[in-house]
């Protein structure tokens, strides 16, 4: 579910353009899809962060999978992506290499494709002396040894981004995610895959906890990535306000994002800084004789960072990347929970007493207590397991579904155990002494 941003020039002539946006991703149920992005940390057999530059480094490796007969996208005459007709491989801003899968029919279908690229990558890597990591933070190494990705949009950002907020760069350079892609047909189910998802995501972050360990040492989080999102930019993440709403829908997101500054915009390849001015007034008044386009647009909400995203499809982002087991599972987790009507109802259901405050309080919970949070006199523990089934229930009533539910097995073993990745991560930690070798060789992606 990944396109090109920012190529449609046609201006903007008023907030109808970026409604009908959203309006023109809706789908038939017939052709709904669902995709998976899988964000993944490279170190050196020794736990260092792996360079950009060299024989070994990362864009060493996004030429090794150019040869495989993915087309390579270079700035300034570094290589900076790889893309196929319906993925590609791009890199974050601390090196971190993300996968955006193809949209596809089932889980299962996306289990394969995940697995083929992960089996890809890991060889080539190996290839090179790096190893990616199993874990939703990068261990090892202070901000300033983890080198930057040499690709302009992140120069704007590492210098806006401490200005909103503690952390920005730490999000920037450390973290890494897995997060589902699910399609919709029209704006009210948009917007009720949207509350379901917001409702229940702090559930599905406590399930996926996987950072506990931040420079050489136990952090004190279950989720170290979630608190880092926490002090990165108020004004581009968390809830989008009124999600939780009978009477949310698209016009509402597009007001919500005209008031969240610009990082940047983009002119023949080069990214001016926006020097904090909104989408709306550069949609009223323009900038520097530039009108605002679709493609702006387009860019601008691929910079906006809430749990739940809307794009032409619905992005739900809440989850550490972690085991290949849970990474496998989060499409099955999402596509039960979202696009199977009854499951959604009942999703909804298992936080709908919650209020906006108690939504906040939980998600500022969750990084410390993982499944030992609580919501509305229950415990994580027990919303988890709940959900996990509800979402199971939901994918055998949908198309492919009853294979998909297999998926989420790991997923309901860690629910009743009351046991995130994060957990035995510390087991880990603690059984080897914190040598970074040994546990690069326990916590490497396979």
């Amino acid at each position: 579910m990944t396109a090109l941003l920012g190529t449609d020039t046609t201006p903007i002539g008023s907030i109808t353009d970026l409604v009908a946006y959203f309006e023109r991703g809706a789908k038939p149920v017939s052709e709904w899809r669902v995709g998976i992005e899988q964000e993944k940390i490279a170190v050196t057999l020794q736990g260092r962060p792996a360079p950009f530059s060299g024989a070994g480094g990362i864009e060493a490796l996004l030429a090794r999978l150019e040869t495989t007969g993915l087309h390579g996208e270079r700035e300034d005459g570094h290589l900076l992506a790889v893309r196929g007709p319906a993925e590609s491989v791009t890199v974050e801003p601390g090196g971190q290499f993300e996968f955006s899968g193809p949209a596809l029919p089932t889980a299962t279908a996306c289990r394969d494709s995940l697995v083929r690229h992960v089996a890809m990558v890991t060889e080539l890597a190996a290839e090179l002396g790096l190893r990616f990591l199993a874990i939703g933070l990068r261990p090892w190494g202070a901000l300033d040894e983890i080198p930057w990705l040499p690709k302009r949009r992140y120069g704007v950002m590492r210098e806006y981004l401490p200005t909103r907020g503690r952390l920005g760069l730490d999000m920037m350079k450390r973290t890494a995610t897995v997060q589902a892609n699910v399609d919709f047909d029209g704006e009210r189910t948009a917007a009720e895959k949207m509350r379901t998802a917001c409702g229940v995501t702090s559930i599905v972050t406590a399930l996926y906890a996987a950072s506990p360990i931040s420079e050489g040492r136990p952090n004190g989080h279950k989720t170290f990535r979630a608190a880092v999102w926490l002090d990165t930019d108020p004004d581009r993440c968390g809830f989008v306000p009124g999600v939780f709403g009978t009477g949310f829908g698209f016009r509402d997101y597009a007001e919500w994002a005209l008031d969240v500054p610009l990082f940047f915009v983009v002119r023949g390849g080069q990214y001016h800084p926006a020097g904090g001015m909104t989408f709306r007034r550069f949609m009223t008044e323009g900038w520097r004789g530039e009108r605002a386009t679709m493609g702006d647009w387009q860019t601008h909400l691929s910079t906006l960072f809430p749990e739940v995203r809307l794009k032409r499809y619905i992005e739900v982002r809440g989850a550490d990347a972690g085991p290949m087991p849970m990474a496998l599972g989060l499409a099955a987790l999402w596509r039960g929970l979202l696009d199977e009507p009854e499951a959604r109802r009942a999703a909804w259901e298992l936080v709908r007493a919650a209020s906006v405050d108690d939504r906040e309080r939980l998600r500022r919970e969750v990084p410390r207590a993982g499944l030992e949070a609580s919501l509305v006199g229950r415990s994580l523990r027990d919303l988890a397991v709940d959900l996990v089934a509800i979402a199971g229930a939901g994918l055998r009533r949908l198309p492919g579904g009853v294979a998909d539910a297999a998926l989420l097995e790991p997923l309901a073993a860690r629910a009743a155990d009351g046991r995130c990745p994060a957990d035995d991560l510390l087991d880990d930690f603690r059984a080897a002494n914190g040598d970074p070798a040994a546990l690069v060789g326990r916590w490497q992606l396979a």
